[in-house]
């Protein structure tokens, strides 16, 4: 676990550490946390709607374990953008459903591929299918797709 010193105060970094665990499967699931802190499950409420309106909190969401649900063919596709493009293309990238993440990078002078994209398929087919549909609306022409042979972990990052 990663330790920040920053302007939370304990009680909201309590509550930033309770919300990057899995939540119980309840009614109400802020209850054993309002109850640890001795404040009501409104103001952890509150303040978990204080944190997302200030941007400190992205998003509250479920995370399926996309094998598990059908989503066998995955890749990182690296993408050849120039200076001039690499926005537009990003943005094309970063709206398709298949893309979970989309970044571009910084990378050796000597590895030409700089947008990166994780892409999660059905089937081989239709990771060949999303591939080729991005590249023509991107108009990027050079990549390369490096498969997943195994994954080693998987989590978010823990800051409190």
């Amino acid at each position: 676990m990663v330790k920040y010193n920053n302007k939370f105060s304990e009680l909201e970094k309590q509550i930033i550490a309770y919300t990057q665990g899995d939540l119980p499967l309840e009614p109400r699931p802020f209850k054993p946390l309002a109850d640890q802190l001795g404040i009501s499950e409104t103001e952890v409420i509150t303040r978990i709607k204080n944190l997302k309106a200030g941007d400190y909190i992205r998003r509250f969401g479920g995370v399926l374990r996309h094998q598990k649900v059908g989503y066998q063919s995955n890749a990182l596709v690296a993408w050849e953008a120039t200076t001039a493009n690499a926005d537009q293309a990003g943005e094309i990238m970063a709206g398709c459903q298949q893309v979970s993440h989309c970044y571009l990078r910084e990378t050796p002078e000597e590895f030409c591929y700089n947008l990166f994209t994780m892409i999660h398929a059905c089937s081989e087919t239709d990771l060949q299918n999303i591939i080729e549909k991005l590249a023509r609306a991107s108009g990027l022409s050079r990549y390369t797709v490096i498969r997943t042979r195994h994954e080693y972990k998987k989590t978010s990052m823990v800051y409190y």
